[in-house]
C-alpha cells in the first residue's frame, strides 16, 4: 500500500468499501433468526472477556491508498498472538451463511489486516473471523495467515475497483458545489416572509444549530428552506441534504420545487443527484413473491447487476419514484433496493421522517457510517411528536399468540403454552379501568404500574424458542410464526429502554382479546441524540407554537432558534366568528346539534359556496350530518368516511371545484384537517365544532400526570396545545393566497377563553 504526500482526494468507510467492492450474487432477504443489537453487543464483550489482559477491542485504522483516505474500528487485536478479529454473532446453523455474507466478512478483516500491517509495520499478521452462537455461547474461528505484501495487494485491488468511481465522486461533487455557489433564486423576487425564513434557514446551516420556523401557508416554506440549505451545502461543508416529510404531498412538493431549482431540466440540470424514498410495500414490482433469488427475478443476481445499475442511476440525476422504478427495471434489479443503495451517493433525499428518526433508520445508519455532515429540513413538522412516539411505542396481540397455539411447532409449543398462562395471570391481576381512549380498544382498559416482568421472561423465551426453530428450519416461513415473532421483538427491543418516557397498558374487549402496549409518552429521549447527530435541523409548519412544547417533547438541543414569519395574509381576508353560547363537550353534544345545523345553514345562505365542516368525531360528525340533511335537503353535503382509501378521499375533494357548491364534513385531525390545498372558491370557509382536545381517559390522564411531573404543564402539552393546532390546521384550509377571503366559525364557548385565544395566529381578528 502506497500513501501520497497530497491530501487525499476522497474519504470512506472500510464497510462502504467492501460493501462496494465485495458483495455479490443475489439479493437474499429471507429471514434469519438475528442477534438483536444489545445480544450483538453482549456477544462482542463476551468475546473480548475471554482474551488475555493485552487484547485491544474496537481497534481504530487508517490508511491512505492513491487518494482514497479509509478509516474504520477492527472489533479487536491481540498484539502478543499478533491475530486481528472480526466478530459476528449469529443464531442457528452457520453452515447456512450465505457464501457471499462470508466473502465480505472476510473482505473486512483482511483490509483492517492491510490497514493494520502498514500503521504498525507488520510482516504478517493472523486473520481470525469469530462466530458466536449467541444461544450456546460457542465460538467457531476460522483464521488465515497473511504477509503485509498479500494484504497491501488485496487491499489496492479493492481501491482500484472503487477508484473510477471515488475520482467521479470528486468531479461529481466539485461540480455540484460549483453550480450550488452559483445557483440563483428561480423567481424574479422573494414572497413576503420568505427571504426572512430562507435567510434564517442558512443561518442555521452556518452555526450548525437547530431551527424551529413558524411560517403562514402561502409563502412558499418548501422553497425558502431547500434553497438556502443547497446555497450552504459547499460553503459550510455539508455532505447530504434530507427533505424529511409526513406524507405524501409533502414529498411532492419537496420534488416540486428542486425541478424549480433546475434539478430535473432537460436542457441544463444542476448537477444534484436528488432521490425520492418510498416504503417497500409501495415500490415492490412482486409484492406476492418472497425477496430472494429463488423466487424474485429481480433479486436473483442482484448484486452482480448492481455496479451497471447504479452507474446508469447516477447518470440519471434525477431518481424520484417513476425515474428510480425504469432505471431499475431497465437493469433487472429491484428498485426499493436499488434505492437503498443510491441513497449513499446521492446528494438529496426525499422521504418520510421515518428514514432518520426511526431506531433503524436507515439515513441515519448512513450518516453515523460515513461521517457526513447532514443536513435535515423536516416539513409540517408540529406532527413530530405523535409520530415519534409511534416509532417509539409497540404493541402485542393476544389473539396473534392465540391463533399460534393451534399449529405452532413442537419445539415452540411449550414456551407459547407458559406465555399464554403469564397473559391470562396478567389478566386476572389487572382490573380495567373504563376506556383507554381514541387509540385504544373501546373495552376495559388499565395502566400497569411497570413492565410484567414475568410475562416479558415467557416472551423473551418465546422468542428464543421461535428464532431457534427458524434457524434449524429456514423453510418454515408461516407468516403466524413470523408475525409473532416480529411483534415480540419489537416490544422485547422497547422494553429494554423502559423508563420514565413510556408506560405500559392493558386494553381487552372479550374472551382472548386484548392488547398489552408499551407507549411511548416523551420521545425527547429517543430523539436528543437524533438532532445532536445532525449538522444542522430545520423544523418549520405553520404551527409550532409554543416553542417549548416541540423543545421540550422532541429534545432539541438548548440553543436552538426560534422564528415566527409574519402572516403575508391580512385580517380583513378571513371573518372570525366564535359562538360563545354553545358546548360540543361530549355531555353536551346531543344538545348542540340543533344550534350547529343553524349556524352552518345561516352562512350558507348569507353566502352560498363550498364549505368544511369539523367535527371531534364520527359520530359527532354523523348525527349532525343526519340533522342538517333533515333539516336542509336542498344543500348539498357529503362526509368523511372511516378508513376512506386514496381514491375515495380524492372523490372527496373532487367535490371542492369551481361552480360547486355545498358542505364536506369530516373529522377534525384526520385526512381533511392539513395538507390539502382548496384556493379560492374552492373553499370560502370552515366550522371548527370542537376544541381537537384528546378524549379524557386513563392514558391521556396519565400523559397528562408524567408531562407534568417532567415540564410542569401538563394539561398544555397532553390536551390544549395538541388540540389548537389541529384547530389552526384545519382553520388554514380557508385562506390559501392573497387573493382569498373567506369565514371562520369556531363552534364552542372555550374558543372565548384567554388561554385559548392566545394560541391563536397573530393576524386573526378575534371578536
Amino acid at each position: 500500500m502506497t500513501s501520497l504526500p497530497a491530501a487525499p482526494r476522497y474519504r470512506l468507510a472500510v464497510r462502504t468499501l467492501c460493501d462496494f467492492t465485495a458483495r455479490e450474487g443475489d439479493l437474499d432477504h429471507r429471514f434469519t433468526p438475528a442477534p438483536t443489537a444489545r445480544e450483538g453487543i453482549a456477544g462482542h464483550a463476551r468475546v473480548a472477556a475471554r482474551r488475555g489482559e493485552s487484547y485491544q477491542r474496537e481497534l481504530p485504522l487508517c490508511g491512505t491508498w492513491e487518494g482514497l483516505a479509509l478509516s474504520g474500528r477492527a472489533d479487536g487485536y491481540d498484539p502478543v498472538a499478533n491475530r486481528l478479529e472480526e466478530i459476528k454473532t449469529y443464531r442457528g446453523d452457520l453452515s447456512r451463511m450465505a457464501a457471499n455474507q462470508r466473502a465480505l466478512h472476510w473482505a473486512q478483516v483482511r483490509v483492517y489486516g492491510a490497514l493494520l500491517c502498514a500503521e504498525r509495520g507488520l510482516a504478517t499478521v493472523t486473520l481470525a473471523l469469530v462466530y458466536l452462537d449467541i444461544a450456546s455461547e460457542q465460538e467457531t474461528v476460522l483464521t488465515e495467515q497473511a504477509t503485509a505484501e498479500e494484504l497491501a495487494g488485496y487491499l489496492a485491488g479493492l481501491c482500484r475497483r472503487f477508484l473510477a468511481w471515488a475520482e467521479q465522486e470528486v468531479r461529481h461533487q466539485a461540480g455540484r458545489d460549483d453550480a450550488l455557489e452559483r445557483l440563483a433564486f428561480p423567481h424574479a423576487a422573494f414572497r413576503s416572509g420568505q427571504r426572512e425564513l430562507a435567510e434564517s434557514a442558512y443561518k442555521a446551516a452556518a452555526t450548525g444549530r437547530c431551527l424551529l420556523a413558524q411560517a403562514p401557508t402561502g409563502i412558499g416554506k418548501t422553497l425558502a428552506t431547500l434553497f438556502p440549505l443547497l446555497k450552504a451545502m459547499p460553503r459550510h461543508k455539508i455532505d447530504r441534504v434530507a427533505f424529511l416529510t409526513m406524507k405524501t404531498p409533502g414529498r411532492r412538493l419537496a420534488l416540486a420545487a428542486l425541478q424549480q431549482l433546475g434539478a430535473q431540466d432537460p436542457a441544463e440540470r444542476l448537477p444534484l443527484r436528488v432521490l425520492e424514498l418510498v416504503a417497500r410495500t409501495k415500490a415492490c414490482e412482486h409484492p406476492g413473491r418472497a425477496c430472494h433469488g429463488e423466487a424474485c427475478p429481480l433479486a436473483r443476481g442482484f448484486y452482480d447487476k448492481l455496479p451497471a445499475a447504479r452507474q446508469a442511476a447516477v447518470a440519471h440525476g434525477w431518481l424520484d419514484r417513476e425515474a428510480l422504478r425504469e432505471v431499475a427495471l431497465a437493469h433487472g434489479v429491484c428498485p426499493y433496493y436499488l434505492g437503498q443503495e443510491l441513497a449513499r451517493w446521492c446528494d438529496v433525499v426525499v422521504g418520510d421522517v421515518n428514514h432518520y428518526f426511526d431506531a433503524s433508520a436507515l439515513l441515519h445508519g448512513l450518516a453515523q457510517a460515513n461521517g457526513w455532515r447532514l443536513a435535515l429540513l423536516v416539513d409540517e413538522a408540529h406532527n413530530l411528536v405523535e409520530r415519534a412516539r409511534g416509532m417509539y411505542s409497540a404493541e402485542l396481540l393476544q389473539r396473534h399468540f392465540s391463533r399460534l397455539q393451534r399449529h405452532s411447532p413442537p419445539a415452540v409449543a411449550s414456551p407459547l403454552k407458559r406465555l399464554i398462562r403469564q397473559w391470562q395471570a396478567l389478566l386476572r391481576a389487572e382490573p380495567g379501568q373504563g376506556q383507554g381512549g381514541s387509540d385504544a380498544f373501546e373495552a376495559d382498559y388499565c395502566l400497569l404500574p411497570g413492565l410484567p416482568e414475568k410475562l416479558i421472561a415467557a416472551l423473551q423465551r418465546l422468542v428464543a424458542a421461535i428464532t431457534d426453530h427458524l434457524a434449524a428450519h429456514p423453510a418454515d416461513a408461516d407468516p403466524a410464526l413470523q408475525e409473532c415473532l416480529f411483534e415480540a421483538l419489537a416490544f422485547l427491543r422497547l422494553a429494554e429502554t423502559f423508563g420514565e418516557h413510556s408506560l405500559v397498558d392493558l386494553a381487552r374487549r372479550g374472551r382472548g382479546d386484548s392488547r398489552l402496549g408499551l407507549r411511548n409518552l416523551v420521545p425527547a429521549d429517543f430523539l436528543a441524540a437524533r438532532f445532536a447527530a445532525a449538522r444542522c435541523v430545520v423544523l418549520f409548519s405553520a404551527t409550532l407554537a409554543p416553542p417549548a412544547y416541540h423543545r421540550d417533547l422532541l429534545g432539541l438541543p438548548p440553543d436552538t432558534a426560534w422564528q415566527s414569519v409574519a402572516s403575508p395574509f391580512q385580517p380583513e381576508q378571513l371573518e372570525v366568528r366564535l359562538v360563545t353560547d354553545l358546548s360540543t363537550r361530549l355531555a353536551d353534544r346531543s344538545a348542540s346539534h340543533g344550534r350547529i345545523v343553524a349556524e352552518l345553514a345561516g352562512q350558507y345562505a348569507a353566502r352560498p359556496g363550498l364549505y368544511l365542516a369539523f367535527f371531534s368525531s364520527f359520530a359527532y360528525l354523523d348525527s349532525v350530518l343526519e340533522r342538517f340533511r333533515e333539516a336542509h335537503p336542498a344543500i348539498p353535503a357529503w362526509a368523511q368516511q372511516r378508513g376512506m382509501q386514496e381514491a375515495e378521499r380524492d372523490a372527496f375533494l373532487a367535490r371542492f371545484r369551481l361552480g360547486e357548491q355545498g358542505i364536506g364534513f369530516a373529522v377534525l385531525g384526520g385526512a381533511f384537517g392539513e395538507g390539502i390545498d382548496l384556493p379560492g372558491e374552492r373553499l370560502i370557509g370552515a366550522f371548527i365544532a370542537t376544541l381537537g382536545l384528546p378524549p379524557f381517559s386513563p392514558f391521556q390522564e396519565a400523559l397528562r400526570a408524567r408531562l407534568d411531573a417532567r415540564f410542569g404543564r401538563g394539561y398544555d402539552y397532553a390536551y390544549r396545545i395538541p388540540g389548537l393546532v389541529k384547530v389552526i390546521q384545519a382553520a388554514g384550509r380557508v385562506i390559501r393566497g392573497p387573493e382569498d377571503h373567506g369565514t371562520l366559525l369556531l363552534l364552542d364557548d372555550r374558543f372565548a377563553r384567554r388561554e385559548n385565544r392566545a394560541l391563536m395566529p397573530d393576524w386573526w381578528r378575534l371578536p
